[in-house]
């Protein structure tokens, strides 16, 4: 393992080795934004026919540096050379070959498949396909990419999360780059999504492409990356090569000092109560799947997870008011009387004391043209107010409140008038969680909360809500991500076709269990024990791919070099 600037790779007279082993080089890149200093400072270098991994916590510079490389954004001073030559704008970083995925998933709503994926393929006098060739084009990658068929000439509006990743990464993929950079760009598929992601990346490198991956998911770093350099305050501080790539050694380069994470406990977590806050009856996320019943106990964790479509982000959505249900409403227990209320919009759900937070922080959750202030306070205005009619604002509460929520989230902010844009992804997200822990909510419904967030500060949050529910509130928390729930959550709900396949309680939380109930296997159980009647072929029209996960559980829960660490 080798510490600050890697030097195996150029002699000491600064001569490049040949444009065949080297694709990227970065040297003492600098780059400030205001007070801010996103590089300072920063090495890099990357061979072709290799992955690399970019690692670093929240606001170290990761995504500035891939904007450096793809020619979005000028150094103020260093070298950057990608095959020899120091790319200015995106155009000249795509005429040497790169292709980047941003952090933020970018489609345009009103705009097809097809045209989302060919974005920018033509120049202003010509054309590089013609729009059949386009469409039959398209139709192939999206069924390659998906596993699935979809119309390349429908709208991109109404699509989730997932598909509009996919599209971002298709559009990359059709320019068949010699440099793939993908910033967080697996932060929104699932795992079986994940698992062809890999397959594409693993193709790419085995032609002789570079990729470069920016992620927080350290199973995906053991799994998948032939190297990692680690970054920490817009400089690079370490090299790991593929058997060095271990959650110590990242943690410990990414905190900068030995034994930065103590010991978590692999145990269940249990509930602190058995009295019912919300629940469901008879719900249907779709009007053609099964009707389901659900509740939620004062003092508990419940995970929700399921493969990409198939109903659990519907799910988290119609509980906090979001979206309604096909049939029947959530019902949430008023405190201090018998009344219950039906959970009919989003203005009663906050009214109830529910909170949403939302992992599509550009769609749902961040106010773009206001600042980082007010982004994360904007709520409570009403409530720190004066003056009868006149409505004036007690900013010192407000800035008491302010001050908290972002020491204790650890939020990188500058200056807080700056653009809530100004931030990292990880951050803006930060600042959404703050906001709703501001408004006191009695229930957190959370949406994949921890998209874009790096491992210290994901380990942060669950002790957050782990204080949360220790005072008598409780936590829905929907995640892609296995490994969050174990340690975090006493029930694991996982959804299948649209409602619930298998529910897995305290000792029985476990990756393989997840996995399996996830591809159509293992018990199928519904709230806490009841058994559910499945089809019989359900268990054998497994979607392709589950065995690899399995097996990469197994191995996890073995202890094996490819192991998975909860946090």
């Amino acid at each position: 393992m080798s510490l600050g600037v890697p030097t195996e790779s150029h002699t000491s007279s600064g001569i490049f080795p040949p444009e065949e082993e080297l694709a990227i080089y970065v040297k003492n890149a600098h780059k400030t934004f205001g007070v801010t200093k996103a590089l300072n400072g920063v090495s890099f270098r990357a061979n072709v026919g290799e992955i690399h991994a970019i690692v670093g916590g929240n606001g170290c510079g990761k995504s500035t540096l891939a904007k450096v490389l793809s020619g979005v954004l000028p150094v103020d001073s260093g070298e950057v050379s990608v095959f020899g030559h120091s790319p200015r704008s995106p155009t000249e970083a795509r005429q040497l070959g790169v292709a980047m995925v941003f952090q933020e998933v970018m489609v345009a709503d009103e705009a097809t498949i097809t045209e989302n994926l060919f974005a920018g393929a033509d120049g202003l006098w010509s054309k590089t396909l013609s729009t059949r060739e386009k469409v039959a084009r398209a139709r192939v990658v999206m069924r390659e990419l998906v596993d699935a068929d979809i119309d390349p000439e429908r709208l991109a509006a109404g699509l989730s999360l997932g598909i509009k990743a996919w599209i971002t990464i298709g559009r990359a993929l059709l320019f068949e780059p010699k440099i793939l950079i993908l910033d967080e760009s697996s932060a929104s598929l699932d795992f079986d999504s994940t698992e062809r992601l890999f397959q594409k990346m693993r193709e790419l490198r085995d032609r002789g492409a570079a990729v470069l991956i920016v992620t927080h998911r350290i199973a995906e770093l053991i799994r998948v990356c032939d190297r990692a350099t680690v970054m920490r305050d817009g400089k690079n501080v370490g090299m790991l090569a593929k058997s060095e790539i271990t959650e110590d050694n990242l943690l410990r380069l990414m905190a900068g000092k030995e034994g930065a994470r103590a010991a978590v406990e692999k145990r269940s977590f249990k509930a602190n109560g058995n009295h019912i806050v919300l629940k469901a009856t008879g719900l249907k996320v779709w009007p053609n799947s099964e009707a389901m019943n659900f509740d939620l106990r004062k003092g508990e964790i419940v995970g929700v997870t399921g493969l990409e479509g198939h109903g659990q982000d519907s799910f988290v959505r119609i509980l906090a008011g979001v979206t309604p249900a096909a049939e029947s409403f959530p019902v949430v227990q008023m405190v201090g009387s018998a009344r219950q209320v039906e959970i009919k919009s989003l203005e009663q759900a906050k009214s109830s004391g529910i909170e949403f937070v939302s992992g599509d922080r550009k769609r749902e959750g961040i106010l773009p043209n206001l600042n980082i202030f007010e982004n994360l306070l904007i709520p409570l205005y009403p409530l720190h107010k004066h003056g009868g009619e006149a409505n004036v604002i007690r900013w010192p509460e407000l800035q008491g409140i302010f001050d908290w929520e972002v020491q204790r989230l650890s939020i990188k902010t500058g200056p807080q008038a700056n653009p809530i844009t100004s931030l990292s992804g990880g951050n803006q997200q930060k600042v959404l969680i703050g906001r709703a822990f501001a408004l006191r909510p009695r229930i957190l419904v959370l949406n994949d909360p921890a998209r874009g967030i790096d491992v210290g500060t994901k380990q942060e949050l669950y002790q957050h809500l782990r204080d949360f529910v220790a005072e008598g509130n409780s936590v829905v928390y929907m995640s892609s991500e296995l490994e969050e729930f174990i340690g975090l959550c006493s029930r694991v709900i996982v959804f299948r076709h649209g409602s619930i396949f298998d529910v897995l309680v305290e000792d029985d939380v476990d990756p393989v269990r997840i996995l399996e109930a996830m591809f159509g296997q293992g018990r199928a159980k519904q709230n806490g024990g009841a058994n559910k009647a499945s089809a019989p072929q359900e268990t054998k029209a497994i979607i392709p791919g589950p065995e690899t996960f399995i097996e990469a559980a197994n191995t996890a829960r073995s202890g094996d070099a490819m192991k998975i660490r909860y946090f």
